[in-house]
């Protein structure tokens, strides 16, 4: 502001009092703003200026495509017929497991018996069907089914047990659930208490001691059913999709609403902005109920007519033999993934592929050169995102650790920011008027995204909780009156405007690839512990990406018969729910509970224990070889025995 009004007294006073010629006063200004630091603004806008571009483009290409569809009332199942009719023969999915293969033709057949059979059960557009199963073909083929119905599946987390299992068919009013075989024992737990008038089907091989006394065999009476394309629903692009289950600060998961333009625009961008070709084949090893893995994995397949491979769970010895054998061209990962494979013994196979691509999120800066370079992969598309944000970030060009951008000179085409917030308590930092206050270059703030309902790319859908809209949403972030959905994420921009993740913040941390929420697992722990006072909190681990779960309990005796407590934890918590590390105490403060990893800040604070994730569960007092056990736990959490934790309860293979 200061430098503008400068710049425009220097001009009227040359022009109106010397009355200097137009080149002596273009000539003087350019002087002044260089000298006035506008040099640096010339080297962002030389630097920048073909990345800033190529995204607005891409941005705008999208934007267009939305409105268009809008206002065509065009849904999921609508863009696929367009699919199918462009390429009906063409490999569609093919699941490792079983090396099955469904060609555009045969997922469009096998949806459409979806919809005819649910509506010849009473099914109807705006009804909820649960689905809760592995990776598969027909987990594609049963939720685009639904959609052609108008049926809003809620796709479970195959993870969940118990209590959080119920909760999320319970909430999601459910009339009818589908699971897998291999999910029966989970099914069989809490039928008893799920509302009598859910029907319930099961895909995948049969045997009916094994699942609840009123479950169907779906795969026969889907094939007897009709496979025309049912009439279609009253949906438009705005209107309900699917459910996807995020952690819950308030305890269990809570359902974020995926309505068709969301699903569109999410794999579009990745698909405009990557660069990515009709031909290009995917390898998806990561869960179909997350949207990363369903929305801009399978969404390539089902919108721009790409094959996917679909893996049950994520295998590192297996992973470059797939790509081999499959001829993939781009390869979906989470950063946990990356630092697996890296992990594994170098082999010859792992540079024979013709992988182009490895598309995803949290690949972190340390080993990023390292596993570009030592699996000669040419472009790393890291992007960031939540299925409810509508903040979403691309890192079209590669940028070494960067998860995205926002132009420095164009920042208001896309109206997101980095705000100061306090480090202690997370809360927004405001100014004297009340707006929150942004970050300069190289200053943490956390990452939010101005609503505007109105826009399909700047909307919020939000949750099935309307109580968990509220925390999401603050009010006078960029100007008075507006409002911004905060990601709750800290991330840091540089002076070009890259934008580099530095910590998730809230009552979530992530480990093992999925969100855990702390008020959940202390929750848990209280009450298997006789209700005893719990604090879950997430800490660092060399070596390893996320966080892993710290559980601090109030112990005045210092007993606690471990095996018994990990064996109803099996059974309670999911794999990457389940604490990796147990500190009893005497008493519990639950202020400041978040030391680091060291021996220092971890030396007398009462019995410290190791759970770890093995049969068995080892635990440990502390004693002063801290550093032996840290090791020992490093090598486990950071995948050098990964063949040895093919196990349950994570999609981590």
């Amino acid at each position: 502001m200061l430098l503008g009004a400068s710049l425009l007294g220097v001009l009227l006073f040359s022009k109106l009092v010397l009355k200097l010629p137009w080149t002596q006063v273009a000539f003087s200004l350019l002087l002044l703003y260089l000298g006035s630091g506008g040099w640096r603004f010339v080297r962002i806008f030389i630097k920048t200026i073909r990345r800033d571009v190529f995204g607005g483009l891409v941005l705008l290409k999208v934007k267009a495509k939305v409105r268009r569809y809008l206002r065509q009332r065009r849904t999921v199942p609508i863009l696929f017929a367009s699919t199918v009719q462009r390429h009906p023969n063409k490999t569609a999915l093919i699941f490792e497991g079983t090396d099955t293969h469904w060609t555009f033709r045969q997922l469009d057949d096998f949806s459409s018996s979806v919809a005819n059979f649910l509506q010849a059960r009473g099914l109807a557009s705006g009804d909820v069907a649960a689905l809760f199963m592995e990776n598969r073909n027909e987990f594609v083929g049963l939720w685009l089914g639904m959609a052609k119905l108008g049926v809003e599946a809620a796709l479970i987390n195959t993870n969940l047990r118990r209590d959080a299992l119920r909760h999320c068919l319970t909430t999601s009013r459910a009339r009818a659930l589908i699971f897998g075989s291999e999910m029966a024992p989970a099914v069989f737990e809490i039928h008893a208490s799920l509302d009598p008038s859910i029907s319930l089907f099961c895909s995948g091989p049969w045997d009916p001691s094994l699942v609840p006394a009123s479950t169907e065999h779906l795969d026969p009476l889907l094939e007897d059913a009709p496979k025309h394309l049912p009439s279609r629903p009253d949906k438009g692009f705005t209107d309900k999709l699917f459910y996807i289950y995020t952690s819950g600060t308030t305890g269990l998961p809570k359902a974020a609403i995926v309505v068709h333009s969301r699903y569109y625009r999410m794999a579009a961008l990745v698909y405009y902005g990557f660069r990515m070709r009709p031909d290009d084949i995917v390898y998806d090893c990561l869960p179909l109920y997350h949207s990363a893995g369903n929305i801009v994995g399978i969404g390539q397949c089902l919108l721009h007519g790409m094959t996917v491979v679909i893996r049950k769970k994520f295998s590192a010895s297996r992973f470059w033999d797939d790509c081999i054998k499959y001829n993939c061209t781009i390869v979906q990962y989470i950063g946990e993934l990356c630092r697996y494979l890296l992990n594994q013994p170098p082999r010859e196979v792992e540079k024979r592929h013709q992988v182009r691509m490895a598309l995803g999120n949290g690949l972190r800066q340390s080993i990023w050169t390292e596993f570009s370079g030592r699996f000669n992969i040419p472009q790393v598309a890291e992007f960031y995102g939540a299925t409810e944000c509508n903040c979403s970030l691309g890192n079209f060009d590669s940028q070494v650790g960067a998860c995205g951008f926002n132009s420095r000179i164009l920042s208001f085409v896309y109206p997101i920011r980095l705000v100061r917030v306090n480090e202690d308590t997370m809360e927004l930092i405001r100014g004297p008027n009340g707006v929150c206050l942004p970050c300069q270059p190289g200053e943490p703030g956390q990452l939010v995204g101005r609503i505007i309902q109105q826009d399909p790319l700047r909307r919020f859908d939000g949750y099935l909780n309307q109580g968990a809209n509220n925390k999401k949403i603050a009010k006078d972030v960029f100007s008075k009156g507006d409002q911004a959905y905060l990601t709750g994420d800290v991330l840091v921009m540089d002076e070009l405007g890259y934008l580099y993740f530095r910590d998730r913040t809230g009552d979530t941390f992530r480990w093992k690839g999925e969100n855990v929420s702390t008020t959940e697992v202390e929750g848990t722990l209280s009450r298997l512990l006789d209700m005893a006072d719990v604090a879950v909190y997430g800490v660092e681990v060399p070596g390893t990406e996320g966080r892993a779960g710290m559980a601090a309990v109030a112990n005045p005796t210092g007993s606690c018969d471990l095996e018994h407590f990990a064996q109803l934890l099996e059974k309670e918590l999911p794999l990457y729910a389940r604490p990796i590390f147990l500190r009893l105490m005497p008493e519990l403060h639950k202020t400041g509970l978040s030391p680091p990893l060291s021996d220092v800040q971890l030396a007398g604070l009462g019995s410290f224990r190791f759970l770890l994730e093995r049969p068995g569960w080892l635990s440990l007092e502390l004693h002063p070889q801290l550093s032996q056990v840290v090791d020992k736990l490093t090598s486990l959490c950071t995948g050098e025995q990964m063949e040895s934790s093919e196990r349950e309860g994570s999609f981590i293979h």
